[in-house]
């Protein structure tokens, strides 16, 4: 392929598979340190993105037992850009959108959550609001669903992580830190036993020890 390449936005992801640790580098973007893409790999280019806009994005086709929640982060990039930015596990990342479970009295396959629209082919985009009070700047985005149809046991839970990088172009003036947001780290942010990860889905209750 070389120079043949595609040049793209979102960082590299090696597998359509899960990440099962919470504890591994992988969890931030999809990849896989085992066969060298560690966290992910950066992408070479930007899209030009407006604070307050939303952003679409679009998942093949979901497996109908795959049911689970829909989580957006965003973390700051250098102001060179995103392109050559590994933030490790570093504290830099805040949550700007998080959708679970609809139905609460119902159970599988009618239960649904926010993972039921992709269930189906030629299925709808996942919309996004980039906040509008954040300063311009670039900023790589880290859109996930977890999986929970076997988290009934500690590392059950199946995420799916991937990364996009933006330019925003915004009049606010709103750079998030530890004094005005919630940072967290990939990893670092989930424990295996969270009641959010250790989860019966099909009980619709945690697993978990008290």
């Amino acid at each position: 392929m070389g120079e043949w390449a595609p040049k793209r936005i979102s960082r590299k992801i090696l597998s359509n598979g899960p990440v099962e640790d919470v504890t591994s580098i992988d969890l931030q973007c999809g990849g896989i340190s085992a066969e060298g893409t560690i966290g992910s790999a950066p992408a070479p280019l930007h899209a030009k993105a407006v604070a307050g806009s939303e952003v679409s994005l679009r998942w093949t086709m979901w497996p109908d037992s795959h049911m689970g929640p829909v989580l957006t982060y965003m973390a700051r990039c250098p102001d060179s850009g995103c392109d050559t930015f590994l933030p490790g596990d570093e504290k830099i990342w805040f949550k700007i959108h998080h959708e679970g479970r609809h139905t609460f009295d119902k159970t599988w396959p009618d239960d649904i959550w926010a993972t039921t629209p992709f269930m189906k082919y030629d299925n709808e985009a996942y919309n996004y609001t980039i906040p509008a009070c954040l300063a311009p700047g670039y900023y790589l985005v880290r859109h996930e669903i977890i999986a929970l149809h076997s988290a009934w046991a500690p590392k059950g839970a199946q995420f799916y992580p991937s990364c996009h990088q933006l330019e925003v172009e915004s009049a606010g003036n709103v750079v998030p830190t530890e004094e005005n947001a919630e940072l967290v780290g990939f990893p670092g942010a989930y424990d295996a036993e969270d009641p959010s990860i250790l989860f019966q889905v099909w009980a619709h209750s945690w697993t978990g020890c008290v």
